[in-house]
């Protein structure tokens, strides 16, 4: 008999390192024929022996094996005992809102992705739930805006677009001495470099669109937490609301994490070089990637993370909108898209695409200028990116 079955989800989680997780984490093989990957359940409904007696399974919104596997993984990497699967990110983001009711208060990332800010105020604050948007750079900076209806702090680390880095322990102090619950956006960062439940954190969400999945074909979004009370709230949502992902999608996000860990080294490894390459650019002013050690809370990056990612922004001298368009335009190996974290190298404008429903004044005060670009770095040969970038900067 293969071993790997005598082997326990938990003991697994116990003994796994993180590279061997994304193989094997909460995974066994089928019970039906021992298939090695999980079968894809393409069904909606599950065949009941009497009323009420099944085989845990009953209708595909409330829960599909194919969706079991998967948020049993996404547990397991991000150390977590629960997962659940959504039909988008937003869609979690969704979820971790409506356990809340109106005139409860939360205190946000002021620099975080445009859909969540959009979802924040043009949805939720019109069923009386008010946003309050800090700078929290330093954890101390929160202190102020809490009050006795203040439910949740919403935090993204590294930021998007900025990359701005917030201690999530030093948030979760604050966040625990108050008895709020603390969601962190990951999606930057994934698993792989850093895991906000083993500092703090009370949920962990995922766009599992970016990196988890990594190739750009499917859309779905993840919560991961410790505590079975939230989690049965959250399962409650999940199942009431009918925000699920499709049998398939979970399918290829499984195929996605078997192969995060080493597309994340690569993503890191040209990431750097990019960065670098950038920072010494004549026609550069300004490179916003957290690995350098001139870049705001570097120390904290280098502390709660494992490497510093593929995501970079960058300005050119003069803050020339025109000459962003221009160099964005004249790509031709990074793709001009929305999106990021696939294995192909994207190129976005913040303030015109990802960040659009964000007013010019607000994205403005948290350095999103209209001339700022931001790249995601690919896991394509690195000098062919470097000279892709330097062909558009020459042009």
């Amino acid at each position: 008999m293969n071993k790997s079955i005598l082997i326990s989800s938990t003991e697994k989680k116990r003994i796994m390192k993180f590279n061997t997780k994304t193989i094997h984490g909460g995974q066994q093989p089928d019970k039906a024929y021992g298939a090695v990957m999980p079968p894809i359940y393409q069904t909606s409904t599950f065949a009941q022996r009497s009323p009420g007696e099944h085989q845990g399974y009953e209708y595909a919104r409330s829960k599909n094996p194919t969706r079991t596997a998967l948020e049993n993984a996404l547990a397991s990497l991000e150390n977590g005992n629960y997962g659940l699967a959504f039909g988008s990110g937003l869609a979690a983001i969704d979820a971790v809102l409506k356990l809340l009711k109106s005139g409860d208060e939360v205190i946000a990332t002021n620099d975080l992705y445009g859909g969540s800010y959009r979802l924040f105020t043009k949805v939720f604050e019109d069923f009386g739930i008010k946003f309050h948007f800090v700078n929290m750079e330093k954890a101390t900076n929160i202190e102020a805006y809490i009050t006795k209806n203040t439910k949740l702090i919403w935090i993204e680390t590294p930021t998007n677009p900025m990359m701005n880095i917030i201690d999530i322990e030093a948030v979760s102090v604050v966040a625990k001495a108050h008895n709020l619950l603390l969601a962190v956006d990951n999606t930057f960062a994934t698993p792989y470099l850093q895991r906000p439940l083993d500092v703090g954190a009370d949920i962990v969400m995922h766009s599992v669109t970016k990196y988890i999945g990594g190739h750009s074909d499917l859309v779905m979004g993840a919560l991961v937490v410790n505590d079975k009370e939230l989690a049965d709230k959250l399962y409650f949502i999940q199942n009431a609301s009918g925000a699920i992902c499709g049998p398939m999608d979970c399918f290829l996000a499984l195929r996605g994490i078997k192969t995060l860990h080493v597309r994340m080294q690569r993503h890191c490894e040209n990431g750097k070089a990019i960065a670098e390459y950038l920072a010494n650019h004549p026609k550069i002013s300004k490179v916003y990637w957290p690995g350098f050690e001139t870049h705001p809370n570097h120390d904290i990056a280098k502390k709660q993370m494992d490497d510093f990612g593929g995501m970079i922004s960058f300005v050119t001298n003069g803050n020339d909108y025109h000459q962003a368009i221009k160099i964005i335009e004249n790509l031709k190996i990074f793709t001009l898209a929305e999106s990021l974290g696939g294995v192909e190298s994207l190129a976005g404008h913040p303030a015109s695409m990802t960040h659009a429903s964000i007013p010019k004044e607000e994205r403005e005060k948290t350095g999103i200028v209209d001339a700022l670009i931001r790249l995601s770095v690919g896991i394509e040969d690195v000098d062919d990116l470097i000279a892709d970038l330097e062909q558009a900067l020459s042009a």
